[in-house]
This record gives structure tokens, C-alpha cells and sequence, in this order.
């Protein structure tokens, strides 16, 4: 493994890690964490740009543009990444299992949709 790769996978682990425990806080009522949470999600995010720009440093390659191509798989992986995160709060939160569990389903076939889109099929 290459050192960039190397860390790029732990800096962006640990704002993953930062933005889902940020969420959490702020998101479940229970917790009575909603500031922090906000500050830690914040963190997260700020930290996977950070990620995404060392990485594209140590590469030696260039960010890529927001053209339409990429502004559409882009706002398609986001609305994929939320039917999976409606599909587990349908199970999680709502007690709704079997609906919950088709959504899921199939906001992870709209994000396994997402390699042919982007590598293409050969």
C-alpha cells in the first residue's frame, strides 16, 4: 500500500468517524448533545476536505472538476447515501422492519449502481 493511500484511509476514517458520532450527538434526543454534535460533525467534514486534498498533493493530481457529469453522480450519490439512511431509520427508529429494510435495499443498489457509472462497464 502506498503511503498516500495509507493515509488517506485513516484520515478519512476518522472523519468519518467524526461526522457519524457528530450526527448521532446531534440527531438523537437522548444524548442531549446537540451543540457538540454540531461542532464534531463540522470537524468531520472539515477533515475529509483536508483528506481529499493531501491526498490529491501527494498524487501529484489535480481536484477534480464539477462538471455536469460530476455534479450529477455527485447529487446522485447523495440522494443514494439518504435512501440508505431512510431505509435504517425506518428500521432503527420508526419499528417499521420490512419497508425499512426495502428502502435500504435499495439505497444500496442505487450506491452499487454508482461503480458502473463511474468506471463504466468494459
Amino acid at each position: 500500500m502506498k503511503k498516500s493511500s495509507f493515509v488517506a484511509l485513516i484520515s478519512g476514517t476518522v472523519s468519518g468517524v467524526l461526522f457519524a458520532l457528530g450526527m448521532c450527538m446531534a440527531l438523537l434526543p437522548e444524548w442531549n448533545a446537540f451543540t457538540e454534535g454540531v461542532i464534531f460533525g463540522a470537524i468531520g467534514i472539515v477533515l475529509s476536505i483536508i483528506t481529499a486534498l493531501v491526498w490529491c498533493k501527494m498524487e501529484n493530481k489535480k481536484l477534480p472538476r464539477m462538471r455536469g457529469k460530476n455534479l450529477f453522480r455527485t447529487i446522485y450519490a447523495v440522494i443514494a447515501a439518504l435512501v440508505l439512511g431512510v431505509g435504517m431509520c425506518m428500521c432503527l427508529v420508526w419499528e417499521q422492519i420490512i419497508w425499512g429494510t426495502l428502502v435500504g435495499l435499495l439505497g444500496i443498489i442505487m450506491l452499487i449502481a454508482l461503480i458502473p457509472m463511474i468506471k463504466g462497464i468494459k
